[in-house]
């Protein structure tokens, strides 16, 4: 019996935990992320990438790379020489590097905006809370300790005197 009360309360932390706000936040911040980042590689492969190889003569950015070594196709064998493998191409793929490069530009500049706007709506809504606490009427001011022990010991002082007279 002691291990099903574990479980029970091994899932009861677990529930807990999964339904706080902050975990059901970022768990939207997660998908929305990701979703985001769909359409930007779309935005960058689909529009913004074709227009640039456009003006690069036709040739898609993607495909832009400085062959160092061609590629060599497979030599079947004769009756005179042995069979040749395959020997793929040697080459650095600079156009793709562009492409990430563009793509997470972007996405940056996404964030900064999303960022800003929210600093912005943060700051104004702290003045407005500020302006709020300065036109409310102040509370009076707790007691300090000193004053509360003082007190105290008035009214002890004013009971011994109380009881001294009735003795």
């Amino acid at each position: 019996m002691k291990k099903m009360a574990k479980k029970e309360g091994f899932f009861a932390e677990f529930k807990k935990f999964i339904t706080k706000g902050n975990i059901l936040d970022m768990a939207v911040g997660v998908i929305m992320g990701g979703a985001f980042g769909k359409i930007v590689t779309s935005l960058v492969n689909d529009i913004i990438m074709p227009t640039v190889g456009h003006l690069f003569g036709g040739q898609s950015v993607s495909d832009l790379k400085y062959v160092l070594k061609e590629a060599v196709a497979e030599v079947p064998a004769t009756e005179t020489t042995a069979a040749v493998p395959a020997v793929p191409e040697v080459a650095i793929k600079y156009g793709q590097f562009i492409q990430y490069i563009v793509d997470f530009l972007i996405v940056a500049f996404c964030m900064f905006i999303v960022i800003r706007i929210f600093m912005k709506m943060r700051t104004k809504l702290e003045s407005l809370k500020k302006k709020e606490e300065e036109e409310a009427p102040a509370a009076p001011a707790e007691p300090s300790v000193e004053e509360k022990t003082l007190a105290t010991l008035n009214d002890i002082k004013a009971l011994l005197e109380k009881n001294a007279k009735n003795d």
